[in-house]
């Protein structure tokens, strides 16, 4: 086993390699095939009688993907499908155990064969080549098209990906559709697995013999997002994320795409302990990225979710250097390490809204001191959290990028916050002005550039990204640790809006969906349950605070007003103990869309914390304890929902608080009312 640091290069890691000479006949049926390590999952790739390149995958002998597809429809020549033959194929495998600067998890184990089969058109339908590489893991697979330097083509113009997963089960599908105007801001849709329309990935399925799988990809970069296309009955196809400029994709030879994903387990733990997107991703790029923290925040938000405050400037401007003030003391008093402000900078009093020509990334408004804030900040160890708001108008913010970062890391602000509210998306490419607005898609290729060239300016700054209004997560962090976390799903905010406008079985849900791809910073900690007018939250007292566990983040926000946290002192002493970071999670108990509770272990003491959210049917639970070290005895701190609590009445404020002495192997039982959750420190007694 090697272990390498986050901080390390890449090394080599193929530890056996062969080349497959010879070319098959076009249509000969000779089938090219690998096994994941353990021999579970096994892909065969061929050419069909049209030329037409397909794989199938097989899972303890059991066909799980037939025959499907593979391919591209290009913008300025015949389609890359028909008229392959096989010219060979190489193999190759890889093990190795690497390190995360921050994590669900510090140690991340890859053991994985690879086989890259190569096709070439005949002449008649232009002699293109495309290679495509399988990797075969224990617990799913990963699919790529890498396409070589050729004489016939050196630019690739991508109308769309044909890439096929031919499921051989129906059974029940969670998802969200995609392109819709909301981003990946929706509700997530139970159905039947032959009912989805087109989806956003991660989309989770459980098949009639109970296999569960999650369809997504990995390594976005320089490529438009792929949405998820029911063809006819449980066959889908990649469908790209549309271009206004024609095709989907452009790109010169040589390139490679996003991997295809498919997570493959038993059981929804099998899927949430799974780290395949992380591992087809490159090594970290970046070095020794140290300089960031994962921390809890607050922040001046909430008041403007609720319409309390405003981004604009006058009366009820929010981000005000007095309020500002007011908030870096109370983080400052209670351990939190660091205060968001929104609405400080210039920009905000028009329609701002899917337009921001009119904001300033270094100005700030009259009442606002940005020097001051932050020196007040630092001198009392807190660090304030920057906000990039851009209305979805890319132009202007990069022509403004360089000073606004260079700006932030003479104040020491070390973590940014960006933000792309708009319908669909921004600025289309390079050369376009502020003042020109043509929309794309939020997840299109433009747009995947410009998040990557974000990311890439802050970590010269050593500066930190939390998206919101992304593009989807796909195992980048791992690439580059500075983007530490994104929104990309539907968030608290909403809560603000609507009574139960996330219900119950939202956050039970995204532990399943949106949180396969990565982090999320799903603002919780709203204590007093309320949004705009007393609208009431979905959630249990002791639901707000199993959402740190069960929503991971290495930035954890305490969203609601600090005088609500004030209010709540043993569910704040909760707050300020559990920790953003961690050295091992386990999903101990939990279904797909029904519940989930976590165990994860503090990477910075021998603290255990479980807990975790539910759905709107109470049930009864037994955890047992076996993640605990047999050699120590815990004191186990409870935060539990109070006999008769429910999401449905004022009985969502009752919580009930219980110390217990546990040690390794012991039962906790655990009541989760409806709407409710759980939180339990378990401290190595003395």
């Amino acid at each position: 086993m090697r272990i390498i640091p986050a901080f390390a290069a890449p090394l080599a890691l193929t530890l056996s390699c062969a080349f497959v000479s010879g070319a098959f006949a076009q249509g000969s049926g000779t089938p090219v095939t690998a096994a994941s390590p353990d021999g579970s999952i096994v892909v065969s790739v061929s050419v069909d009688t049209d030329g037409r390149p397909t794989y199938t995958l097989t899972r303890k002998g059991k066909l799980l993907v037939g025959a499907s597809s593979l391919g591209f429809i290009v913008a300025d020549g015949p389609t890359m499908v028909r008229g392959n033959r096989i010219t060979g194929s190489e193999t190759a495998s890889g093990q190795q155990t690497w390190e995360q600067p921050w994590g669900e998890r510090r140690f991340v184990n890859d053991n994985h064969n690879d086989l890259l089969v190569k096709f070439e058109q005949v002449p008649e339908w232009g002699s293109r080549r495309m290679n495509v590489r399988f990797r075969l893991f224990n617990d799913g697979f990963g699919l790529r098209y890498e396409l070589p330097e050729q004489p016939t083509m050196k630019t690739m113009k991508i109308a769309d990906e044909l890439t096929e997963f031919a499921l051989t089960q129906n059974g029940t599908a969670w998802w969200i559709p995609g392109g819709e105007w909301n981003r990946y801001e929706q509700v997530y849709q139970k159905s039947a697995i032959d009912g989805v329309s087109t989806a956003h990935t991660p989309i989770t399925m459980k098949l009639e013999d109970g296999t569960h799988l999650a369809i997504h990809e990995a390594a976005l970069v320089d490529y438009s997002a792929m949405w998820l296309k029911r063809v006819t009955g449980t066959t889908f196809r990649s469908t790209l994320s549309p271009s206004p400029n024609g095709p989907k994709v452009v790109r010169d030879l040589p390139f490679k795409t996003p991997w295809r994903t498919i997570r493959i387990a038993d059981s929804a733990k099998g899927l949430v302990e799974n780290d395949l997107e992380l591992n087809l991703n490159e090594p970290n790029k970046l070095g020794d990225v140290s300089w960031f923290k994962p921390m809890k925040y607050i922040g001046i938000w909430w008041g403007m979710i609720r319409g309390d405050w405003s981004w604009a400037e006058g009366p009820k401007h929010g981000a005000t250097t007095a309020r500002t003030r007011q908030y870096i003391d109370f983080a400052a008093k209670n351990g939190f390490g660091g205060v968001l402000v929104e609405g400080w900078d210039k920009g905000w009093n028009g329609n701002w809204f899917g337009n921001g020509k009119e904001f300033s990334y270094t100005q700030a408004t009259p009442d606002f001191d940005l020097e001051a804030v932050t020196k007040y900040a630092a001198k009392k160890g807190v660090q304030l959290i920057g906000h990039h708001e851009t209305g979805g108008n890319i132009a202007n913010y990069e022509a403004q990028l360089e000073d606004a970062m260079k700006l932030y890391d003479k104040l020491g602000v070390r973590a940014v916050k960006t933000g792309y509210v708009a319908d669909a998306g921004g600025i289309l490419a390079p050369g376009d002005t502020p003042d020109t607005y043509r929309m794309e898609y939020h997840d299109g290729q433009r747009q995947v550039q410009h998040h990557l060239k974000v990311v890439e300016t802050a970590a010269r700054y050593h500066i930190a990204i939390n998206a919101h209004e992304p593009v989807k997560d796909t195992g980048l962090r791992r690439t580059y640790p500075n983007w530490i976390d994104r929104e990309g799903a539907r968030g608290m905010e909403y809560n603000a809006w609507g009574q139960f406008a996330n219900g119950p079985d939202h956050e039970p849900t995204l532990v399943y969906t949106r949180m396969l791809s990565g982090p999320m910073d799903y603002t919780p900690g709203i204590l007093s349950l309320e949004g705009a007018n007393k609208v009431p939250l979905a959630s249990t007292l002791a639901k707000q605070l199993g959402l740190y566990l069960a929503l991971y983040s290495p930035i954890q926000m305490a969203a609601d007003f600090i005088e609500n946290l004030e209010a709540h002192p043993k569910e704040l002493a909760f707050i300020k103990q559990v920790p953003a970071d961690w050295a091992e999670s386990h999903l101990i108990a939990g279904e797909v869309g029904d519940y989930a509770i976590f165990a994860r272990k503090d990477r910075n003491s021998e603290d255990w914390y479980v807990g975790g959210v539910n759905d709107a049917t109470a049930r009864s639970l037994s955890l047992t304890l076996e993640f605990l070290d047999p050699s120590k005895t815990y004191t186990a701190t409870i935060w539990k929902d109070g006999e008769g609590a429910t999401y449905e009445t004022d009985a969502r404020h009752r919580i009930a608080y219980q110390t217990l002495t546990l040690k390794k192997g012991d039962v906790l039982p655990a009541w989760l009312a409806p709407g409710g959750g759980l939180a339990v420190r378990l401290h190595p007694a003395k």
